[in-house]
């Protein structure tokens, strides 16, 4: 059976975003979107467990028995956060001490379990690591983009600290969007995560809406006089 990677990739990135579509994922989202640099740490270490969870679970498929998958999946994922912890505190240790707490609670994130359970142990293994690295890579687009409206409305600043939490090689994201600017202490502050929260998956559903509307004109095609 052919496997539909354009629908995977959609599905991952857009029609069923973690955040935007299943509302999943929102303690740390909320907790650590203060600035896009955090949001894109947190996002990539929750892409690589992603990823590597797909791998695992879909390459051990077969010999996983249906009576114990779950807590064998919850296992795997716990040996792979604690491994991008450790990994973190050793090479990216400033970011390690602003994320804090909530890398280690990558384990309870339903998503990663859900898309275990749901995708990678019914699938081959290149088709697990593309739902898995989509996956990633949508939860990583709604962190970045949450933590880029809080902090240029609440600092008017893009990617602060990027080099002091990523490594030197971010330093070109870093902006100052609005000099002198004194910021709006309300959005970063974890009433304004939810306030932002809302507007954009308001945005999302709007767009959606807009875009299926767009596509059923298309279909009917043109109206005749």
């Amino acid at each position: 059976m052919s496997v539909d990677y354009k629908r995977i990739g959609k599905d991952g990135l857009w029609d069923n975003n973690i955040v935007f579509a299943q509302a999943l994922a929102l303690c740390p989202l909320l907790a650590v979107t203060g600035t896009a640099s955090n949001g894109l740490g947190m996002g990539l270490a929750s892409t690589a467990v992603f990823i590597l969870a797909a791998l695992l679970i879909s390459g051990l498929r077969n010999i996983i028995t249906p009576q114990v998958r779950i807590p064998i999946f919850v296992l795997i994922i716990a040996v792979l956060v604690t491994l991008v912890d450790m990994s973190m505190n050793a090479w990216v240790h400033d970011l390690h001490k602003v994320l804090g707490l909530f890398i280690p609670l990558i384990v309870t994130n339903c998503a990663i379990l859900g898309r275990a359970e749901a995708f990678a142990s019914r699938n081959p293994v290149l088709p697990a690591l593309f739902d898995g690295l989509m996956m990633g890579l949508g939860f990583t687009f709604a962190l970045v983009t949450l933590g880029a409206a809080r902090e240029m409305l609440g600092s008017g600043t893009l990617f602060a600290n990027a080099a002091l939490l990523l490594g030197q090689w971010a330093s070109f994201l870093e902006l100052q969007l609005i000099p002198d600017y004194k910021g709006f202490l309300l959005i970063i502050l974890p009433p304004g995560g939810f306030i932002v929260l809302a507007f954009l998956m308001a945005g999302k559903r709007l767009l959606d809406r807009s875009l299926a509307q767009r596509r059923r004109r298309l279909a009917q095609g043109p109206v005749e006089a």
